[in-house]
């Protein structure tokens, strides 16, 4: 008698991730949103009997990709304040915006905009640091999303709370109101060290041991930002982080682009993630970061989108694609960050910064069924040596066809499931004219 199965899959490549290339002709088996089993395709169409089977032929099944890094609700700015520096970018455009329209309208309206966008580009889960992180969650779970939710925490009064206490307050009560939903996680997200006050930086540091909660926050974007805190505390900002104990395996740094070997080496010697986001660095001409050194010396490497206001997409094939070839032009070296080394840091080394790796990641029974079917049989792609290869330098976001998140369909042969995508583009049309007026 065969095994009950929700769902067999049958690709023509399953890409696992946990273990080096590819698995040629076999199937997933999915039953209660997890991962049944993975098997050679003959064998699980005789050892289960599933509710549904698709054929997948010409295409390869990955573990949905996890944004390490974001502001969903930006969506909302994208192409708002383009070809300016951070700086002016923030204080010029995008903080006076915020404080004028940020709220939970425009935090639910932006994060869904996002949400269908990721999910239509493969990215199952991310990392989000925004206002209202509430409103976001709720709009992640419409979509259908995993997300984890940032705990913001600026000291600059906003539309969202008054200091960093009112921050810390309303966050921790967001994540008692959404604690139970199994798609969402949380974490502690202290805006950058520019913005956050040692008294403050101590207090995320006790709550986020005390929860068990990452810590992920902006760090060396830019060489202004150092010399900033050079003339302000007399140290770089890594160094004062680890004075105030912040660094450790829960510590998610984004960006790092602007650190010194020596600084490499802490971020090692503690265990720490970096979340890296090569096309904002390069869009507000931050710099980019030494990923070949990152690697070499041990450090945990997640890509991160970092918000469509700069970026201006929502799009991990791309930031896998930008990665590998920045980490092999800055280093000189032709061998640093291949590709499978640049498809896991946008899944299961994405998924470890979050303290996720145990349910996704990767394809292995037992996880979450978060997959996703990318086409491979395109003129464009065609021959396929490797598989591995193919998916991070020849095909983009366009190629996804099938998503699923905890074993649920979100996207069903490049249609989107469960969100009017008429809706959405009315809702980014009416935040349009609102920005603009």
């Amino acid at each position: 008698m065969k095994a009950p199965a929700d769902l067999l899959l049958l690709p023509q490549w399953v890409v696992p991730v946990e273990s080096e290339g590819t698995l040629a002709d076999h199937a997933v088996a999915v039953q209660d949103g997890r991962i049944l089993d993975v098997l050679p395709a003959g064998a699980a169409q005789a050892r289960y009997a599933a509710a549904q089977t698709i054929a997948l032929p010409g295409q390869a099944l990955i573990p949905g990709l996890v944004n390490l890094h974001g502001h969903a609700a930006m969506s909302l700015m994208r192409g708002f304040a383009d070809d300016l520096p951070l700086m002016a970018w923030l204080n010029g455009r995008i903080w006076p915006a915020e404080k004028k329209h940020a709220s939970d309208a425009f935090v639910r309206d932006g994060t869904l905009l996002a949400a269908a966008e990721m999910l239509a580009g493969g990215i199952t889960c991310c990392n989000d640091m925004y206002f209202f992180p509430q409103a976001a969650g709720e709009a992640f779970l419409q979509a259908g999303m995993r997300a984890t939710l940032g705990i913001l925490v600026l000291e600059l009064p906003s539309a969202y709370a008054s200091d960093a206490d009112d921050y810390l307050a309303r966050g921790l009560a967001m994540r008692d109101a959404l604690k139970e939903e199994p798609l969402l996680g949380f974490a502690f997200a202290p805006h950058a060290p520019y913005t956050i006050a040692d008294a403050t930086f101590g207090r995320i540091s006790t709550l986020a041991e005390q929860l068990g909660l990452p810590l992920h926050t902006h760090i060396h974007e830019t060489a202004d930002e150092i010399q900033a805190s050079l003339k302000q505390y007399g140290v770089r900002p890594l160094e004062r982080l680890a004075r105030l104990g912040l660094l450790g395996p829960n510590f998610i740094g984004v960006h790092a682009v602007h650190v010194n070997d020596a600084e490499i080496d802490l971020l090692a010697q503690h265990g720490c993630h970096v979340a890296h986001c090569p096309t904002s660095n390069l869009k507000l001409a931050s710099g980019i970061a030494p990923v070949a050194k990152f690697a070499a010396a041990g450090i945990n490497l997640g890509l991160g989108t970092d918000g469509a206001a700069s970026n201006n997409r929502l799009d991990l094939f791309a930031e896998m694609r930008l990665a590998a070839l920045l980490a092999k032009g800055a280093s000189n070296d032709a061998a640093a960050l291949p590709a499978a080394a640049a498809l896991k840091m946008a899944t299961l080394d994405a998924a470890r910064a979050l303290n996720l790796d145990d349910r996704i990641g990767s394809i292995v029974p037992g996880k979450r069924a978060d997959l996703v079917a990318v086409d491979l049989h395109a003129l464009s792609s065609q021959p396929v040596f490797d598989p591995v290869s193919h998916l991070v330098y020849v095909a983009g976001r366009e190629d996804v066809t099938h998503v699923w998140v905890d074993g649920k369909l979100k996207l069903d042969d490049r249609r989107l499931v469960g969100l009017d995508t008429d809706d959405l583009t009315a809702r980014a049309a009416y935040w349009r004219t609102k920005l603009t007026a």
